[in-house]
């Protein structure tokens, strides 16, 4: 027998002002543990997986080979380097405890995890710079994903393509991830082109901590999107690049000014326009300030939402339990987690 286990953290993006820029891996691990036991009977699985999984909404998640998220992205980086299943006698366990659909990446963590996957499977041997390029052709947001992968505090961004690869740019999801209907003349099996994105890791002042509070209800990223404006006027878009160019740093001192990171937090790109699915977030960002909670840094939706990210250095049980109570009276019950950044990323531990 031959195994090993893959760690990769929880993520919250959009960080204030850094819609689709900023993103920070958070000491919440998706799990993974392969064995590879050839005398096991994998047959029944078109891929030669047994997949087995324990945690959020268990009873939802596909545990077939070709529908499930972990796999069908290590089965893409398979493919595209010429391998087209598992070994005989794969399996597969996964230990979730991300809350699918609120907001912490549950998504990023299963697309990293099946990218690493595939490259231990095939010791392809990839760092994760090129495996950041596999990620990027199935979810196109950098934020959560290099968050994932990297860890810590991270900037990200999309680079432009060349004219070479454009037909790369606009590949439909499920040519990538794809379906049982998906034509096989239209599966892709060529190799991503190189440095899709680019990222840069910043400090991270290790007194701030993280207070998520998770609201009882999942929002699809879909759906979030979906409210945005096509649009935005100059100020507002002014307003955010005003924060973020002094939020990326303010985040890094060793004393950290409360009120600075408060103000630097704000946003006008995508909280405003999805408070209307989300009952009691706009309550919750003008209600919750260092003035009234001492300790608070700053707060946000963590990514597309409902769960709320707060930064903080002291008071995490006050300002957890006063978002709490602003959702209850809104009829949204919550948990909360307080969390530290996972500064490592994805890693793997040979068993």
């Amino acid at each position: 027998m031959s195994g090993f286990k893959i760690k990769v953290p929880a993520s919250s993006a959009n960080i204030g002002p850094g819609f689709d820029v900023l993103g920070i891996g958070l000491q919440l691990y998706l799990e993974l543990k392969v064995t590879i036991e050839p005398e096991i009977d994998t047959s029944s699985d078109p891929y030669h997986v047994l997949l087995t999984y324990e945690g959020d909404l268990a009873a939802n998640v596909p545990l077939s080979s070709d529908k499930n998220l972990v796999t069908q992205s290590a089965l893409y980086v398979l493919r595209c380097n010429g391998i087209d299943k598992f070994p005989s006698g794969t399996h597969i366990h996964v230990t979730n405890p991300i809350p699918l659909g609120r907001g912490l990446g549950s998504s990023a963590s299963a697309i990293v995890g099946g990218v690493v996957l595939g490259n231990e499977i095939a010791k392809l041997g990839f760092d994760k710079i090129r495996l950041l390029d596999y990620c990027l052709m199935i979810e196109r947001h950098p934020d959560n994903i290099a968050a994932a992968m990297l860890g810590g505090f991270i900037g990200s961004y999309l680079n432009e393509m060349e004219l070479e690869h454009m037909e790369h740019k606009n590949v439909p999801l499920e040519c990538i991830l794809p379906r049982p209907s998906t034509p096989q003349d239209m599966i892709v099996s060529k190799q991503p082109p190189m440095n899709i994105g680019e990222y840069l890791q910043y400090d991270w002042c290790k007194k701030i901590k993280c207070v998520t509070v998770i609201p009882n209800f999942e929002l699809s990223t879909d759906s979030a999107r979906a409210v945005l404006p096509e649009s935005y006027n100059r100020e507002d878009i002014v307003y955010n690049l005003q924060r973020i160019a002094i939020l990326t740093s303010a985040l890094t001192q060793s004393n950290p000014n409360n009120k600075l990171i408060y103000q630097a937090m704000k946003d006008k790109i995508h909280q405003p326009y999805r408070a209307s699915l989300i009952p009691g977030l706009q309550q919750v960002l003008d209600s919750i300030t260092p003035l009234s909670h001492p300790g608070l840094c700053g707060i946000c939706l963590s990514g597309a939402g409902p769960t709320i990210l707060c930064l903080a250095t002291e008071g995490f049980d006050e300002i957890a339990n006063s978002v709490i109570e602003i959702f209850k009276q809104a009829g949204v019950q919550c948990d909360w987690k307080l969390l530290d950044l996972a500064y490592d990323g994805a890693t793997v531990e040979q068993l």
